[in-house]
């Protein structure tokens, strides 16, 4: 009767994580589609932007739609596991496994189709810098979007400084870039701008990606260990409880 609580205890502590996860990602996901100024929003208006990318922006879709599954997955195996209720425990087992089937499909999809992204991620550099120099300094909404941008991750431009180069507000400043792309307050012309090295925004978000590849990839292989010892746990559960009813 001990390891029976200790694994409705288990089962309890799991699924609290999965609740606790699934609240945080709903969370992330709704701040992502109602944040007008996040860099999804910001993609989505820049003209020429190549289709594929439209699935991206539809991200934010994705994360309220997985932390929704979590958190009725969390819910499913607390009271599976307290109620002691079989028709939820399987319920539970099957969500999770059907949901770790996914995940490995789509591990697998990534690993074959991660060449693609360099010639989508060069399609929308190419959109981007088009962006720039057809509208930053002249259409309000396209400045104050890539000012946001900008001021928030510490960078200048999509590649570098020279993306504003002809742009509408190089014109209009005498030659001048934005301040960003000098990290001062005073004039930012070309010769200080290349001797500052301010970063471009893919770079940085790229090695920002780059540097804590190893943290993405023990969080990603911590979930699915997650998920394997919740459904053993849930099904040595369904079967405890079976026979001792029986």
């Amino acid at each position: 009767m001990g390891c029976f609580g200790f694994l409705k205890a288990m089962m309890f502590a799991f699924n609290g994580i999965i609740f606790l996860a699934g609240v945080a990602i709903l969370g992330v996901g709704i701040w992502v589609k109602v944040d007008s100024g996040s860099i999804f929003s910001f993609l989505g208006k820049i003209e020429g932007v190549p289709a594929e990318l439209s699935q991206v922006l539809n991200v934010g879709y994705l994360l309220i739609a997985i932390g929704g599954l979590l958190v009725v997955i969390g819910f499913l195996g607390c009271c599976g596991a307290i109620k002691e209720s079989k028709c939820m425990l399987l319920l539970f087992f099957m969500i999770v496994l059907l949901v770790f089937i996914a995940e490995v499909a789509g591990a697998v999809v990534i690993l074959v189709f991660r060449p693609l992204a360099d010639q989508l991620f060069t399609k929308v550099g190419t959109a981007a810098v088009k962006n720039i120099q057809e509208d930053y300094g002249k259409n309000a909404d396209i400045t104050g979007l890539w000012n946001t941008t900008m001021d928030t991750l510490k960078c200048c431009g999509f590649y570098n400084f020279t993306d504003f180069t002809n742009s509408p507000y190089y014109v209009a400043h005498g030659s001048n870039y934005p301040t960003q792309c000098c990290l001062i307050n005073g004039p930012c012309n070309e010769t200080v701008a290349a001797e500052k090295k301010a970063d471009g925004c893919f770079p940085k978000i790229k090695k920002l990606i780059d540097d804590n590849t190893v943290v993405i990839v023990g969080v990603a292989l911590g979930i699915a260990a997650l998920e394997i010892c919740a459904m053993i746990v849930s099904m040595i559960l369904y079967c405890r409880i079976k026979s001792t009813r029986a």
